[in-house]
């Protein structure tokens, strides 16, 4: 298992591709996964810019040693950077993602508010993706299973899932896309969640290539 000192976690051998170093990997756009979890929604993102020749994932950042995202970038032969509270504070989180040339950073169940200072240093250029239909159900503390809990508590009759910028308050930021889907009569947490990550791992990896491509020459892939 992972070091829980901050830094690069060791690849083990197998299965992964080795430690590459950042120097190695020259897709044209560079985009970095912050995440806390299990990591479902950062494996469709990096099963998606696997198969693509301009865009890559070049760096999942995890503030959890154990969280399942970190074997799951191993996998992937995708660098893995371990951070704590003070590293996402100082700076050195966005020292780590300068130094890899990242271009975009995409947040994909990452559970901590991002210091004003490193959205402010990332203008336009972070994504996060929130369980429901915002403004509904979003702010501080609504997460995960608390939003289905919400949802199904209200008798909303849909739920869905919404792509946003990051800005320094909880899901304000500026709207990308939306998705929703039915909240049916007999639904539990479980059931809502199960509708909810089929729509996530639909939709959210071709969102991130779209916003994505407008950080290539002239906005277009090749």
């Amino acid at each position: 298992m992972a070091d829980p000192r901050p830094g690069l976690a060791p690849f083990p051998e197998p299965p992964c591709l080795g430690a590459r170093k950042y120097a190695e990997l020259r897709a044209m756009v560079r985009i970095a996964i912050l995440a806390s979890g299990s990591g479902t929604n950062a494996q469709k993102l990096m099963e998606h810019f696997a198969l693509c020749a301009w865009a890559e994932v070049a760096l999942v950042a995890c503030d959890r040693p154990q969280a399942g995202v970190v074997q799951r970038a191993w996998n992937m032969g995708v660098p893995c950077y371990l951070f704590g509270p003070e590293e996402l504070r100082d700076g050195t989180l966005d020292e780590e993602l300068r130094t890899a040339s990242i271009d975009l950073l995409v947040l994909a169940g990452f559970l901590r508010l991002l210091p004003s200072g490193l959205v402010q240093a990332w203008p336009e250029r972070i994504l996060n993706i929130h369980p429901s239909l915002l403004p509904k159900f979003g702010g501080k503390g609504m997460y995960g299973d608390r939003v289905h809990q919400a949802v199904l508590a209200s008798g909303e009759p849909e739920s869905g899932i919404t792509v946003h910028l990051v800005n320094e308050r909880y899901d304000e930021g500026r709207q990308l896309a939306q998705f929703s889907c039915p909240v049916l009569p007999g639904d539990d947490v479980d059931t809502l969640a199960a509708r909810i990550h089929a729509l996530e791992h639909a939709h959210f990896p071709q969102v991130v290539e779209t916003y994505a491509r407008s950080f290539m020459p002239n906005g277009t892939a090749r």
